[in-house]
Order: structure tokens, then sequence, then C-alpha cells
């Protein structure tokens, strides 16, 4: 494999959790960044302790060699005034286009359940149709404010929200300019769900302009569909876990991105409880992984 123009980048949610404060809240930012440099990664997405001032922030990332490759943006284009959800989006272009950023990773939380504690299998939300085709509209329109930025926006399919699913994948996809809206393909959140993350990216690698490396532990997903368990609870579990620590096969989906001519970032995403999961030591297991599996 190539991968001549695929950066690696880790996420701070393994230090700091930003929908459980509670979870590595003992570690602070320089730790988080000190660590992922010391991994041997090159970039990093956006966390809750990070520095709000943009240039405090890129002054911090610079001295450790880092890249913001990334951040996510809450959109509710379906229960929020368009022009609402455009200015805190431009808001976050122009942030993180000053740090370098090429992608912003949105996820329409409209109706979404996984911060709260509502079963994350069993009350997953859905939309009708006229709501899929505003959710379309709306993104298509962002699309086109980020082309403008220089920026490619990629959707994050999450559990517990109203893109979960193959079938919603296909169809957000497919109602949506491919010349506007990428996908940001996360492994870990495919098979969470009980799908096959390689039948999904064969499909729809063309698409793909930003990658979560993420895996999971299949008996607590397993318990956590059994016992009707939030997204809250399954991350305190241990649901997830970087490459290589779970039952995810990423050598395929790395031929799969290379075949295709991936260029971007991967990014080790993998929210634990940084108690029972040193992020320093599950940074260096990951990025042994991807060295070996990858050649990366």
């Amino acid at each position: 494999m190539s991968f001549q123009n695929v950066k690696l980048a880790i996420a701070p949610i393994a230090w700091t959790n930003d929908d459980m404060p509670d979870l590595g809240g003992e570690n602070t930012f320089e730790q988080c960044v000190s660590e992922m440099a010391l991994a041997g990664f090159a970039g990093c997405e956006v966390g809750n302790k990070y520095p709000a001032d943009r240039e405090v922030l890129k002054k911090a990332l610079d001295l450790r060699g880092l890249t913001i490759c990334n951040r996510w943006f809450s959109s509710f284009l379906l229960t929020k005034p368009f022009s609402e959800v455009a200015a805190e989006f431009e808001a976050q272009l122009d942030f993180l286009s000053f740090l370098g950023a090429k992608v912003i990773g949105a996820s329409e939380q409209s109706f979404g359940i996984q911060g709260t504690g509502k079963a994350v299998f069993d009350e997953k939300p859905a939309l009708g149709d006229g709501q899929w085709a505003r959710l379309c509209d709306g993104l298509n329109r962002l699309g086109e404010l980020a082309a403008r930025k220089g920026m490619r926006l990629t959707f994050h399919h999450h559990m517990g929200t109203v893109v979960q699913t193959e079938e919603e994948i296909d169809r957000l996809l497919a109602g949506t300019d491919p010349a506007l809206l990428w996908l940001l393909f996360d492994s870990g959140h495919l098979s969470f769900a009980g799908i096959d993350p390689e039948a999904v990216l064969r499909r729809h690698a063309a698409r793909v302009a930003h990658v979560h490396l993420k895996d999971i532990r299949p008996a607590v997903v397993a318990k956590v569909r059994a016992e009707g368990l939030s997204f809250l609870q399954a991350v305190r579990l241990g649901a997830f876990t970087v490459p290589g620590d779970g039952s995810v096969d990423f050598a395929p989906l790395f031929r799969i991105l290379d075949e295709a001519g991936y260029e971007g970032w991967f990014v080790v995403e993998a929210e634990q409880d940084p108690a029972r999961a040193n992020p320093f030591e599950y940074a260096l297991k990951a990025r042994a992984y991807i060295r070996t599996t990858a050649g990366l």
C-alpha cells in the first residue's frame, strides 16, 4: 500500500470525553497534545479542553508538530432555522481554516439520543420523506459554504442519530451532491450498528474524505443491545477501542482506500474511560498496529 498522501491523526476523546467530562477530567490539554505527538501522530481533532483562542491553540500545536485535521459540528438542520445553523457553521469554518484543516465533520443532531439515557438500539430516531429532503438540501447548502472556504463538508454517521444504518447512509449519499457532501467513514460506528464496514466502504469509497479508525469489543456491544443500554453507557463499559484491539478487520479497509486513491487523514478515535484504558498506552498500540497493517 502506498498512502503517499495520507497522514495520521488521533482524537483527544481518548484523553477527555466531550459528552462525559468526568472521563479524563484530570487530563490537561497540554498532556493530551504532548502525548499525541510523542506517540507518533501528525494531527488531531479538536476537544473540549482545547484553547478557544485560535492563536493560542495554533502555537501549542506548532510547538509539537501537530495540525488540526477536523472538528465535529453538530448540525440541527431539521429543528433550527437554516440561517442559524449556517452562522454557527461559518464560524467553525473560519476557526478550522485558520488552523489548516481542509475538512469539517457534521453530524445531524436533531432528535439524536446518543447523549441521553435512551436505549441506543431500541429508541433510535428515524426520518420521514419530507425530513430527508430537508436534511439533504441543508447539507448541500452547508457544503457550498464549505467549498467557498476551500474546505470539504463530511458527514459523520453516528450511533443514536438519524443517520446510523446502512440504508440511511445510502439514502443520504444518494440524496446529496457528491461535489458538496462527502462521507466521514467510521469503522467503529458501522461495526457497532451491526453493519459490515467493508461492504459500505466498497460502495462509497469515492465519497470518503475523512476516516475514523475505531474498533469495537463485540461482547460489550452485545450486552448493550441485549440490555437496552444507552450510547453513553456503552462508552463507559468499553464498547470502543483502538484499531487492532477489537474485532474489526482493518486490512481490507486499508486496501480499499488505497485502491481508491484516498488522500487525507486517518484518525484514531476511540472514546474510552482513561482510568481503564491509559490514553498514551493505547495511542502507542494504535500507532504500531497501523504501521504494521497499513505500512504507515
